[in-house]
């Protein structure tokens, strides 16, 4: 439920590494990230010109990582770039046809506030509200709320758009958010977003 109003005009859909790499097949595969899909492809339909798809990247092996992603990587060496296929960073198929007019942007950390590509996205487009969608709730996504909030974004999570490997921890952040966010976070699910974010004309 959107407690603070309908959704202005000020708006970016952030849709957190939905890639190739955490879907079926390989070893950081969310089982039910097909399950949120159709609603990231209404909020990206909605205003695609307003989407951001964010992208991890992992080091190519462990020795390109630092501090301690080096002991990261050692112990995840199968999902490294140089261990996964060609594709596997890619946004997923269904979700890279919105790009162009979306754009993606990528990082090597849980958080895209680490890189300037996104802040200077909010910056030049006078961002002032983050619809948040995408996986893990409880990791990339989280570092991605965090990081709005700490901007003064308005942030709204839709609840039925994000996705973790990991159901209590999903299920605790979002009572996180309800709870101890509740001037900075709304959750609300896709539809009650959509009827309260107009579409615009590109």
């Amino acid at each position: 439920m959107l407690k603070h109003g309908p959704i202005g005009k000020n708006c970016a859909h952030i849709c957190v590494d939905l890639q190739q790499m955490f879907g079926p097949g390989y070893p950081w595969s969310i089982e039910w990230m097909p399950r949120i899909i159709p609603n990231v492809v209404k909020l990206c339909r909605q205003n695609p010109h307003r989407t951001v798809f964010t992208r991890f990247l992992p080091p190519c092996d462990a020795s390109n990582a630092y501090g301690s992603w080096k002991r990261y990587y050692n112990a995840w060496s199968e999902v490294t770039r140089k261990s996964l296929d060609a594709g596997a960073t890619d946004v997923i198929s269904t979700l890279a046809l919105f790009s162009p007019p979306a754009v993606i942007v990528n990082k090597s950390v849980y958080s895209p506030w680490l890189t300037p590509q996104l802040g200077n996205y909010i910056k030049r487009r006078k961002i002032d509200t983050a619809i948040i969608s995408g996986g893990e709730t409880d990791v990339c996504v989280l570092a991605t709320a965090m990081g709005a909030i700490d901007r003064g974004l308005r942030v709204v999570i839709a609840s039925d758009a994000i996705c973790s490997s990991c159901d209590s921890t999903h299920d605790n952040i979002l009572m996180l958010y309800e709870n101890r966010f509740s001037f900075q976070v709304e959750v609300a699910t896709t539809d009650e977003i959509i009827s309260q974010w107009p579409h615009e004309q590109s």
